[in-house]
């Protein structure tokens, strides 16, 4: 892997795929994760979550980068730091509008390249998971990953010049099969499924073992947690 320009790109052949993360500014991000983990924790843990994301996606052989769409700017130079290409969320309108700006972004520096969204909250990522979907992926136009509980989309994907498309929020799985994206089932694929909102999703990827990043942000609010 070599760093150009801040943007971590791995030299490989392998290496060809862009990925896109949105992440919310984090005063707003995971709401529904602080009634586990109290307010001051949450933001942090939501931070934890997307550089344990952005840093096993990059350690991933199949990706050649990963671009972060956010407007929070701590967040944002944490990410840059682990070596992605971190953008203002330019269209400020939404999630699918976060997503398809970055698109535009990844394809303008790799015209023929794949590209695929992924969530920010995958703490329990795992390169060699993440890299079976990717292979997967490239058999098809379009595919995505639904999420643990079977109703939401971690993960989609598009060719090289096939619009993403996405359609994320709420009951995404079954906007992603109506459009036509191929539903990946793969066994094995775990860390790629266990995003995190809720306390319970937070004890199921910690189960499953998350990152180095939000362990240690775990431990450290242990003592607040139990004040």
């Amino acid at each position: 892997m070599r760093i150009e320009s801040g943007t971590a790109t791995n030299t490989g052949p392998a290496g060809r795929w862009s990925l896109v993360v949105p992440l919310k500014p984090l005063a707003r991000a995971k709401s529904r994760l602080a009634p586990a983990s109290g307010a001051l924790l949450r933001p942090r843990l939501a931070l934890a979550f997307a550089r344990d994301t952005v840093a096993a996606a990059l350690s991933c052989p199949d990706v050649a980068d990963v671009v972060v769409v956010t407007d929070d700017t701590a967040a944002g130079a944490a990410l840059a730091a682990l070596g992605a290409l971190v953008v203002p969320d330019a269209p400020a309108a939404g999630l699918n509008a976060a997503l398809a700006h970055g698109e535009r972004v990844a394809r303008t520096a790799r015209p023929g390249a794949p590209v695929a969204a992924l969530n920010a909250d995958l703490p329990a990522l795992r390169p060699a998971e993440l890299s079976r979907v990717l292979e997967f992926s490239a058999a098809f136009p379009r595919a995505f990953v639904p999420d643990a509980a079977g109703i939401g989309t971690t993960f989609l994907s598009a060719g090289p010049g096939v619009d993403l498309r996405p359609a994320f929020g709420g009951p995404s799985r079954a906007r992603h099969l109506a459009s036509g994206a191929v539903e990946i089932t793969l066994p094995g694929i775990d860390s790629v499924r266990r995003d995190v909102d809720t306390g319970e999703d937070l004890r199921a990827a910690l189960v499953l073992g998350v990152g180095p990043f939000t362990a240690g942000r775990w431990a450290a609010g242990a003592s607040s947690r139990d004040r």
